[in-house]
């Protein structure tokens, strides 16, 4: 049937959506058996510990009241590690380890003060006794935060023998499969992880590591994810020719296994990222990723031959062995939700073992990512996916176009990715378009691409994301003169930007955004405490910069209506970021909407709030361009917008 864009009835319901919202995270194998963490939106959101046996009986280990997650650099990963039948997690609530025994209550076994992450596993021989080792962030100083490398013995409750701390940050414990050598990545400030790390391997010995020896690594080249063969070689990830790519280091030497115009890896925002399996008989599985879509390879180490799978997935993380000719990941298809997958390495082929909740659409209700690049300042090319509007029961008002959503990720230094994503088909099943922007400093596209945003945040990012939306208005694709943008966080930031800096975007909407840079650099947590410095430039000296570059020194170019949504607990943008562009924009007469969450941190959980954050931004979109949803919304107060409820 007829219907205008944006007016059409989605089998796509919000309340469905927040209770389906599942997430699958954190997935490791252990012997035959898998383990992973998922959200559990009927406990407000909280995060549960899950195994499955080789038998396929699926457990949730974890008790209802445990909320694991780690808050290592605020946004965790790793949070827990498998010594036999004991789990050992990180509990939200005050970030203390956790023991977990089969068949017994969980007691919290380590200090408080202290957030752990990032295990490995050091078995008992001889003369030692057995231990985990991981990652801690001391918080006893909150003004003096320190991360180091410790050694938790499993025969006690521990303080933790600390190993290493002679650098800002650490991450990647991993050792040999003799126990005796330890290999990590390290980096100082004012480097992120994805700028600046050192590879590193020191012999463990009871009384603590030895000297370390920088294997890789250092000024503009980042590197991760070490893992030891079978063999004693140890393997990791640089992007020492542009690309994060595969390398190998033996006696000495260090030697590309695969080379390729491709990503192996992603930014380490979270602890545990692995991108690849080693099967202990020289090969391995990996993930490699260009123009944004993911693939698997089989590589043989030592010959450098790889053979590429054919998979129904756009999108893998957390690569693990898992028997003998197996490997799991967690694998993304473009038309339903994440799943667990076991890849059978003689065939190539794979199994679906678990999947994050229920499809909730139809496949022929799906709108598939159509990827598309565009011309934007500079002589530069951008990138993005554009999601045409989708409801096989309705088409838009003839001589009409639908109105256009602007997508911008997080990070910034993080991607846009066509795997399927239940609040991207929110809107296009309501028959809005939605474009999701990989603007210049958005990683997958190699590492000169992620670098165009150094000293150029608020101006490149912004230029991208309006070059999207007047692409897909020339083309006829999008009607220019319903066009919002939305983004959370740093997209929130540059949602801002885009607002006050043109008039392309008739509305937005900001999530947890950033008004303020110099506030941000003052309130800011230790690993994004130097941040800015790359994107905009060291403070005191690029002061003006920092005033240039914030949305609040710029009221008088807002003209469009805003939405502004806030976590009342989040640290990394705190809400005060939020608070001053509403009050601001407020008195100055600017149609505005302020929905603020108790309870809630960086990024909502609880179902409730993800159902009124679509719901309202749903009424928002309504109201301003002038249609009537299809759905029953909750009443929404917006400031200054004539004839508002």
């Amino acid at each position: 049937m007829e219907a205008p864009f944006g007016s059409w009835a989605s089998p796509l319901d919000a309340t469905a959506l927040a209770s389906g919202q599942v997430g699958i995270d954190n997935l490791r194998g252990v012997q035959d058996a898998l383990y992973w963490t998922e959200t559990l939106p009927a406990l407000d959101g909280r995060v549960g510990l899950f195994s499955r046996s080789a038998a396929g009986a699926i457990t949730r280990l974890s008790p209802d009241a445990a909320n694991v997650r780690s808050r290592v650099h605020e946004y965790g990963g790793a949070p827990y590690a498998v010594v036999g039948d004991t789990v050992y997690y990180c509990e939200y609530a005050d970030q203390r380890l956790y023991r977990l025994r089969a068949g017994d209550t969980a007691v919290a076994w380590t200090p408080a003060g202290c957030r752990y992450a990032d295990f490995a596993y050091l078995p008992p021989e001889p003369g030692r006794e057995p231990a985990l080792i991981g990652v801690c962030e001391d918080h006893l100083d909150p003004a003096g935060v320190r991360n180091a490398l410790v050694r938790l013995p499993l025969a006690a409750r521990p303080a933790g023998d600390r190993l290493y701390a002679a650098s800002d940050f650490v991450a990647y414990p991993r050792l040999s499969s003799d126990g005796r050598r330890l290999a990590f990545i390290s980096w100082n400030r004012p480097y992120m992880p994805w700028d600046s790390t050192e590879l590193k391997v020191a012999e463990l010995t009871d009384r603590g590591l030895g000297p370390a020896v920088t294997v890789a690594g250092g000024n503009d080249e980042s590197v991760l994810d070490p893992q030891w063969d079978a063999d004693g070689i140890l393997y990791f990830i640089s992007d020492r020719t542009g690309y994060w790519n595969l390398y190998a280091w033996q006696d000495a030497t260090v030697r590309a296994v695969w080379p390729r115009a491709a990503e192996f890896a992603s930014p380490l925002w979270s602890l545990g990222q692995s991108n690849y399996a080693l099967l202990g008989d020289g090969r391995a599985l990996a993930r490699f990723g260009a123009g944004g879509f993911d693939r698997l390879a089989i590589l043989n180490l030592r010959g450098g031959t790889a053979r590429i799978l054919e998979l129904p997935y756009v999108h893998y993380a957390h690569l693990t062995p898992l028997g003998a000719d197996h490997a799991a990941v967690l694998a993304a298809p473009a038309d339903g939700p994440r799943t667990i997958a076991r890849i059978d390495m003689v065939s190539g082929r794979a199994q679906a073992l678990h999947s994050a909740g229920s499809a909730l659409l139809p496949p022929s209700s799906v709108s598939i990512a159509v990827p598309i690049d565009f011309p934007s300042a500079g002589n530069r090319s951008a990138h993005a996916f554009y999601y045409p509007p989708m409801n096989p029961r309705y088409q838009g008002t003839p001589g009409t176009l639908p109105p256009l959503l602007t997508l911008v990720h997080g990070g910034p230094t993080s991607q846009a990715s066509p795997a399927y994503a239940p609040k991207v088909q929110f809107w296009t099943s309501r028959g809005f378009a939605v474009v999701d922007v990989n603007f210049g400093g958005s990683s997958g596209f190699g590492r000169a691409y992620r670098k165009a945003l150094d000293g150029n945040w608020g101006s490149v990012d912004v230029a991208d994301v309006i070059a999207a939306a007047l692409h897909l208005g020339r083309t006829g694709r999008a009607d220019p003169q319903r066009t919002a943008i939305s983004g959370s966080s740093a997209g929130g930031y540059t949602t801002l930007m885009a607002l006050c800096r043109s008039d392309v975007f008739k509305a937005g909407a900001d999530y947890y955004g950033i008004s303020d840079l110099t506030l941000l650099a003052r309130d800011t947590h230790k690993f994004e405490s130097h941040y800015l410095s790359s994107l905009l430039g060291p403070l005191p000296q690029a002061q003006t910069i920092y005033q240039q570059r914030s949305p609040l020194q710029h009221l008088d170019g807002f003209n469009a209506p805003l939405i502004v949504f806030q976590g009342a607990e989040d640290p990394v943008v705190p809400p005060n970021q939020s608070e001053r562009i509403v009050a601001a924009l407020r008195t100055r007469g600017l149609p505005i909407a302020y929905l603020l969450y108790p309870g809630e941190s960086h990024g909502f959980r609880r179902p409730e709030n993800i159902r009124r954050s679509l719901q309202c931004e749903l009424t928002f979109y309504g109201r301003v361009f002038g249609f009537q949803p299809a759905d029953q919304l909750p009443p929404l107060a917006i400031d200054n917008l004539p004839g508002a409820r």
